[in-house]
């Protein structure tokens, strides 16, 4: 399937949808604490998406039960909002949807709970720090392998590496589109495969392990950890080429 470039109209109506979620990651950045349920944490989510008028996009979808994907310490993706209470010193992964006016927004933070040990706050710093780094090495007709490379070679040299098996992605009016963008190379050659162009909307998002790449999803066929059973971290933005330019959509 050929990857879709966005109309000025497509890309505004990102941004809306991309600024909701945005918006609610700084909510719960600065609510989260120790003693909440996960359960609590996901009705707090939707309820503020649902307040700005757009709707949780992760709800139902694939047959997904919660608004957020809640991924705790060992969890890298996709963890079921649950009874778990959080406490000081746990990391929590929060990835988010929105869906408004047709359009799909999609980001991710990890956040330390209460304070943290430095270990954990390196692990996630790498996610943020490569994302980051992604973004800044964006260029109009690279391609997406060698941003995948990019991220990857990031990754190894922090000490950590890459969750396989999962990606991000294209972005519209459907939650995954093409191109599927790995953390790392699939393949030898980088300069193989689609380039980015202008008009493309796709969302990075780096998740990393500390050991061991190798995913385990749970009996629950979501949640998502390493094989090594070591905690993880997530990050990820919602991108737009504008003007040969990167624009993040996911920020307030």
């Amino acid at each position: 399937m050929a990857i879709s470039l966005k109309s000025a109209k497509d890309i505004e109506g990102l941004r809306v949808a991309n600024k909701i979620v945005a918006q609610t990651l700084d909510y719960i950045d600065s609510v989260l604490k120790p003693g909440m349920s996960l359960i609590e944490i996901d009705k707090k989510i939707e309820d503020f998406i649902v307040n700005k008028g757009a709707y949780p996009a992760f709800k139902g979808l694939y047959g997904f039960p919660g608004a957020a994907c809640l991924s705790l310490n060992e969890v890298v993706i996709h963890g079921i909002p649950d009874k778990t209470i959080i406490k000081e010193g746990d990391i929590l992964g929060v990835d988010i949807g929105s869906k408004i006016n047709g359009y799909y927004g999609d980001s991710a933070r990890t956040f330390g709970v209460g304070k943290i040990s430095k270990e954990d706050q390196d692990l996630i710093d790498c996610s943020k720090d490569a994302l980051y780094y992604a973004i800044d090495n964006i260029k109009v007709g690279m391609h997406f392998k060698e941003l995948s490379y990019k991220i990857e070679q990031f990754i190894l040299k922090r000490g950590y590496v890459p969750l396989r098996g999962f990606c991000g992605h294209g972005i519209g009016k459907r939650p995954h589109e093409e191109p599927e963008i790995p953390n790392y190379l699939e393949g030898n050659n980088p300069k193989a495969g689609p380039k980015i162009k202008n008009g493309m909307v796709f969302c990075i998002e780096p998740m990393i392990c500390q050991k061991d790449p190798n995913p385990i999803v749970a009996d629950d066929d979501w949640a998502v950890t390493s094989a090594d059973g070591l905690r993880t971290s997530h990050y990820e933005h919602c991108l737009a080429i504008v003007n040969n330019k990167v624009e993040i959509l996911s920020i307030v």
